[in-house]
């Protein structure tokens, strides 16, 4: 054994300081959650403004995480070809390019213009994900991996309160589409088709302004990082074959069922927050109201992240992971079961308990995975973001199911409709319980 070989530590790799690029690579997590968080409550407002159906308005989520399945393997390959700032660096220039095409898409009043704009934005966002996960994991000891990847994924719901935030106050209070009666219902449906054009070419400019803004912001980061020079840890490893590697993964059960269990926990996390609107809008509360929830939801999510990274110094994550979704699953029991404020008060309090999913779940499943098998096995855990793609429609089409009454079984229908993230929690809490027995073993 070398004992003059420098040691590994948290932010540190083969003896050097590692702390910069972290900090670097940790505030992309912010950029991405930005646009996560305000496209969600869109879903909404364009279901108002372009008078669609819920299931058709979800297209937005069906558009915007069918992009991370649509990219994630290509941008695995080309990191593997490159580097991790080459994917870094391509991944910005997509989600600003995307971010960009809000301008033709607003001028053109086009609801699939918009989707193929959001489609190519996440098409950046998949290359952010793809390498900027692994690469946090791979910024210090292999022992604290998980726990950085903690810490990095708690400015993600920064970025989240901040897109959440300018969709609440600055977005949502100034459609005028969402203007209501004295009985609280809108009147944008009942107005002439010449005031509607009016109203719809405003609203449209008005959600297409932070996602220009974003793009901008985009391009500033894309210069400092391409100024920056960043540990090639990617390139760092002996190179085997995209078929070796794809058997390699296939062989390892613990990473396996954890990428379904990513596909379970993102198809969750998207209808939890997506449809928080609707289930406020049901009890008579106004869209930007209703957003406010979803912030409130959003800080308990961030204040359990930093809870939650802190008690895995002390507790089994797989442990924690198992008892966070049995918490979860009866939070969103409740959100069916209960009609009024008080179901309303389950939905948010859903989002302490997702806090430390998405982090936990990738690291356990890629703790053993092999660090040249690393990067393709993190483009398939970004690629389980499909969830948040396919299942959103699904609980659309369960609201729309209940008709003109939105009642199904005696229940609103937008509250059965989260028997869908219920049954995704507790397939989390399968996988959380396997995997401690595993330990346990």
């Amino acid at each position: 054994m070398d004992n003059n070989k420098p040691k590994d530590g948290f932010f540190r790799k083969d003896g050097v300081n590692l702390i910069v690029p972290f900090i670097l690579i940790t505030s992309l997590f912010a950029l991405w959650g930005f646009a996560n968080d305000i496209t969600n409550p869109m879903v909404a407002a364009f279901q108002t403004v372009m008078e669609l159906s819920a299931t058709k308005a979800s297209m937005v989520q069906f558009a915007f995480y069918g992009g991370y399945a649509t990219m994630a393997i290509p941008a695995a390959l080309f990191i593997r070809k490159y580097s991790y700032k080459s994917g870094i660096l391509l991944g910005l220039a997509l989600y600003a390019f995307g971010a960009f095409l809000f301008i033709p898409a607003a001028a053109y009043e086009n609801f699939t213009f918009f989707c193929c704009s959001l489609y190519i934005l996440t098409f950046g966002l998949a290359f952010l994900e793809t390498t900027a996960n692994p690469f946090i994991l791979s910024l210090g000891s292999r022992e604290t991996a998980t726990r950085r990847l903690n810490l990095a994924q708690t400015f993600n719901p920064m970025g989240s309160l901040s897109g959440m935030a300018v969709a609440s106050f600055i977005v949502l209070p100034a459609l005028d589409s969402e203007v209501r009666d004295a009985s609280g219902q809108l009147i944008f449906s009942s107005l002439d088709e010449a005031t509607k054009a009016t109203i719809r070419a405003h609203d449209l400019g008005v959600i297409r302004n932070p996602y220009v803004c974003i793009g901008l912001v985009v391009l500033i980061m894309l210069v400092i990082i391409a100024l920056k020079k960043m540990p090639n840890t990617a390139g760092s490893a002996e190179k085997v074959s995209a078929g070796q590697t794809l058997r390699n993964l296939w062989a390892n059960s613990v990473y396996r069922e954890g990428v379904l269990t990513q596909v379970f926990y993102v198809a969750a996390q998207i209808m939890v927050w997506t449809f928080i609107i609707q289930y406020a809008d049901h009890l008579g509360i106004d869209k930007a109201t209703a957003q406010r929830f979803n912030i409130a939801a959003m800080f308990m999510f961030l204040c359990s992240r930093a809870i939650a990274t802190y008690l895995m110094k002390w507790f089994n994550g797989r442990l924690l992971l198992a008892i966070f979704g049995i918490g979860a699953a009866c939070c969103t029991a409740g959100c069916i079961l209960i009609d009024g404020m008080t179901g309303l008060y389950c939905l948010v309090a859903i989002s302490f308990f997702m806090s430390l999913m998405f982090p936990t779940i990738y690291g356990i499943a890629l703790e053993n995975v092999e660090l040249v098998d690393s990067t393709l096995g993190a483009a398939f855990l970004v690629m389980a973001i499909v969830g948040g793609a396919l299942m959103p429609p699904l609980q659309g089409t369960i609201i729309d199911a209940g008709g003109p009454e939105h009642i199904i079984f005696g229940l609103p229908s937008v509250n059965v409709s989260y028997c869908l993230p219920f049954i995704c929690f507790v397939m989390i809490t399968i996988y959380g319980f396997r995997c401690y027995a595993r330990v346990k073993k």
